[in-house]
């Protein structure tokens, strides 16, 4: 399975790449095979700030829907426009072009909270 180094991920399957301030937030591909074809997006919460741990959307699939939630705390600045007209680059490109939101951290320090690559392959079994 692929698990990039270069992010933190959550108990909750989203992934976070720090840009200095910013962040990009995503699912892992795990929870995107889990999930199935991805069919949706609904993202109401740009231009919110947002604690760790509050929904910022749901992801819907062919059976289900799931809520997503923030890795660490922030304003979510930018929807992935690419996925209102192709919802399954998450399921494609999941680490990518799949990327969901992108927000301003409120506090960087929560990064450190969240697993690095090996840490979450060990939760995952």
């Amino acid at each position: 399975m692929n698990i990039p180094e270069n992010l933190k991920y959550s108990a909750d399957h989203e992934w976070l790449k720090v840009d200095g301030e910013e962040a990009f937030v995503g699912i892992t591909a795990h929870a995107a095979n889990e999930l199935g074809d991805i069919v949706f997006l609904d993202i109401p919460s740009v231009g919110e700030t947002l604690d760790k741990d509050e929904v910022f959307g749901s992801i819907e699939a062919v059976k289900t829907v799931a809520d997503l939630m923030l890795p660490v705390g922030g304003e979510v600045i930018e929807f992935n426009e690419a996925l209102e007209g192709n919802p399954a680059l998450v399921n494609s490109d999941p680490y990518g072009e799949g990327w969901i939101v992108k927000i301003k951290m409120t506090d960087p320090a929560q990064v450190s909270e969240l697993m690095d690559a090996a840490a979450y392959i060990a939760m995952l079994g």
